[in-house]
């Protein structure tokens, strides 16, 4: 049994451990950090909103899908040996034990990251990290890949990479904490990590069919949902870095301050970079330069003042804008530039870490002590950042390779779809279900069938339309039905 009290002046949670030692848990930092902790939830689906509204129709609710079933799979992986693997006291300085196996003993006592609140409170809230870390490293898989084997690779991976990367961060054991490495919210463990992730598994699957092609068109299906997304994310990203802080007091302030901050500008920076070649501005421009800026600031979030919060903004807005590009010189279909955004975006925001922390901000809290970073004139704390920046992107891109391969070779875990799936779309190969009540014919199943009956593979459903039926449809010239043309199936 927990043996808990209130105290008789503040109210303040006292619990006493085993050995009688008393313990003082403040409410209004386990509040905060609650709401936080909701807060990073919201981010999931937001992320798969955001993924959704950039691929075609016949693939929108795949991502969505990904997104709220990877709550499922993040959690179970946290709960049954994830947390220890990450937190446990007594782990080593790569990956912890498994003390907290099947969360047993993590109760009321101090947690590893805040001795102003229980352990309990703190494996739920990082294992809302856990959870988004997962779901944007999957975006790789967008398009063309079956959904079962996804799940299985999303435990494997937060087992194999996440946890690791987050015991060397976090845990007061982990290399990069003993180094002197500075890491507020997540710059290497989420989005280094899940960015090169998305990259390795585009280079494992391949391009999608018809990729590069002038007669099929990638463009996002649905503004709207980038919006939606881009909101429930923003407005998240306030408990992923204020709650950092793990405490109410001024430091998760100043964190919350910074994040609006370098999103708003890094908005602004992405859609005029865009203007310079369309001469028009761009909503989706703006919403992917607000995710590099809350990527960016990730790092740095408690340790840097609202001008370097600016700088960083800029900065990663124009390293992810034009780190899109990369794809086309290394000849890679990175579907959704997850490693653009996050991947690229997070070593920036770790090497202006190393640049622009000050030891006065991240004393706010009246607890850290730190030496800073280069304009503090402790010059060495550059090089800490790159070197965990370099080992995060070096670790996840091999081991998230060899994952790959491994389930490439076991019955039913391959990963990538049939043709006739990614034909017909994701959506109804492998879900049965859309997220439209109708989806447009599609250009390219129209060719496939006119030039071959479709065949079924494993694990693949198609429903066609017959000849007659389809011709039936009113379809404007790109091939997608008109209004009033009635549901057809693709």
């Amino acid at each position: 049994m927990v043996n808990v009290t209130y105290t008789e002046t503040s109210s303040d949670l006292l619990y006493y451990q085993d050995d009688g030692t008393p313990v003082l848990y403040n409410l209004g930092d386990m509040a905060w950090v609650i709401a936080a902790m909701a807060l990073v939830w919201i981010m999931i689906p937001g992320v798969g909103f955001f993924y959704s509204g950039l691929l075609r129709r016949k693939n929108a609710l795949s991502m969505i899908f990904l997104s709220m079933a990877g709550v499922a799979v993040g959690s179970f992986q946290w709960f049954f040996w994830g947390y220890s693997l990450a937190f446990s006291e007594t782990g080593s300085k790569f990956i912890g034990n498994l003390k907290y196996f099947c969360l047993k003993g993590v109760l009321a006592e101090p947690s590893i990251g805040s001795t102003r609140i229980p352990a309990l409170l703190f494996c739920i809230y990082q294992c809302m990290f856990a959870v988004i870390t997962g779901v944007l490293a999957i975006g790789g898989f967008a398009e063309r890949s079956k959904m079962g084997p996804v799940l299985v690779f999303m435990f494997c991976w937060l087992t194999l990479v996440y946890c690791p990367i987050a015991n060397w961060t976090w845990n007061s054991n982990g290399w990069a904490f003993i180094m002197g490495g500075l890491d507020f919210a997540g710059g290497t463990p989420v989005h280094i990590s899940s960015g090169t992730a998305s990259l390795a598994i585009a280079i494992y699957l391949g391009k999608r069919r018809g990729y590069g092609t002038e007669r099929l068109a990638y463009k996002p299906h649905n503004t709207t949902y980038i919006v939606i997304g881009t909101v429930f994310l923003w407005f998240g990203w306030f408990g992923f870095n204020g709650g950092s802080a793990l405490s109410a007091n001024l430091r998760a302030v100043q964190a919350c301050i910074v994040t609006n901050l370098a999103a708003s500008v890094a908005g602004l920076t992405w859609m005029l970079w865009d203007w310079r070649l369309e001469r028009k501005f761009s909503a989706v421009g703006f919403c992917s330069g607000a995710i590099a800026g809350l990527v960016g600031i990730t790092p740095a979030a408690g340790f840097v003042g609202s001008p370097a919060a600016v700088a960083i903004g800029f900065l990663a807005a124009t390293g992810a804008n034009f780190g899109t590009k990369l794809k086309f010189l290394i000849n890679v279909d990175e579907t959704l530039d997850v490693f653009a955004s996050h991947g690229i975006g997070g070593m920036i925001g770790c090497v202006c870490t190393g640049l622009f922390g000050q030891a006065s901000v991240a004393a706010f809290d009246g607890i850290t002590v730190i030496p800073g970073g280069w304009f503090d004139h402790h010059y060495v704390q550059l090089g800490y950042q790159i070197a965990d920046a370099v080992s995060g992107f070096a670790y996840s891109l091999v081991m998230t390779t060899i994952i790959l391969w491994i389930m490439h070779f076991i019955p039913g875990l391959r990963l990538r779809a049939s043709e006739e799936g990614e034909i017909v779309g994701i959506d109804e190969a492998y879900l049965g279900e859309w997220a439209y009540d109708y989806v447009g014919i599609d250009p390219e199943l129209r060719l496939h069938r006119i030039e071959s009956k479709p065949h079924l593979s494993s694990g693949d459903v198609l429903t066609t339309t017959p000849p007659d039926e389809e011709k039936a449809v009113p379809a404007d010239a790109t091939g997608n039905a008109l209004a009033g043309g009635g549901r057809v199936d693709v």
